[in-house]
């Protein structure tokens, strides 16, 4: 497996935000993190970052526990993440904004350097709006970028917080085929999503997230299938 967590639990004072969680992702797989805001899906990726340091369990990357890693660490391991907000800054151009991870990464042996072209390929509509200030762009040009700028990191590993969240259809499908070539290029891919129906058009396996615990584990037509599962996850 390329990623696994083993038992973590994250404590914030009293309060037990992630309990006992353990899930895993494969080579080259998009696995999704579904249920409703609150539920604990940034916890997990944020852990997995390092941006949270869970106080129990073990986080399996590459074979490597890296628990003891900082985030810089971890990101030059090969993890990289898109947040839900997308934080670009509004006063660089998209160039700038995408070339930020190139600035970050350090150069590793035997890997590709990303290119303008590679955000091109994967995200068509950024051509046009490579010199415009990130202050002018809609939402979801927005999260077009923070996911080329997490892309220009090399990772092994994407994780991705509401990516597709607040999108108008046609956008979705967008961002569906963008991860569909993510994925060809062999990069997994960890979605955190409320939409159900949003989700089942791009990952291959998903877990039901709720109240900091994984609840279910399976394909998005077996929730789907199950008027439980479809109540936790919300919608």
């Amino acid at each position: 497996m390329l990623l696994q967590m083993n038992d973590v639990n994250f404590f914030v004072g009293k309060t037990h935000i992630l309990r006992s969680v353990s899930l895993a992702v494969a080579e080259g797989e998009i696995v999704g993190l579904l249920g409703r805001n609150g539920a604990g899906r940034s916890s997990i990726l944020k852990s997995v970052l390092g941006l949270y340091r869970p106080q129990q369990g073990a986080i399996i990357f590459q074979g490597r526990n890296i628990n003891g890693l900082n985030t810089r660490q971890r990101v030059l391991g090969g993890l990289a993440y898109a947040p839900e907000d997308a934080r670009v800054f509004p006063h660089l151009s998209v160039e700038e904004n995408v070339s930020l991870g190139k600035w970050i990464i350090e150069k590793r042996r035997g890997q590709i350097p990303f290119t303008p072209e590679m955000s091109f390929d994967i995200f068509p509509k950024l051509r046009d709006l490579w010199h415009r200030r990130g202050g002018t762009l809609s939402g979801g040009e927005k999260k077009m970028v923070s996911v080329s700028r997490a892309l220009a990191l090399n990772p092994t590993l994407l994780l991705l917080d509401e990516s597709l969240e607040g999108l108008a259809p046609l956008v979705v499908k967008h961002f569906t085929e963008a991860m569909r070539r993510i994925q060809a290029m062999g990069i997994s891919i960890i979605l955190a999503e409320s939409n159900l129906a949003t989700a089942s058009q791009v990952v291959d396996r998903a877990y039901v997230v709720e109240r900091g615990e994984i609840y279910f584990e399976g394909t998005t037509d077996e929730i789907m299938a199950d008027a439980k599962l479809r109540t936790i996850v919300g919608r």
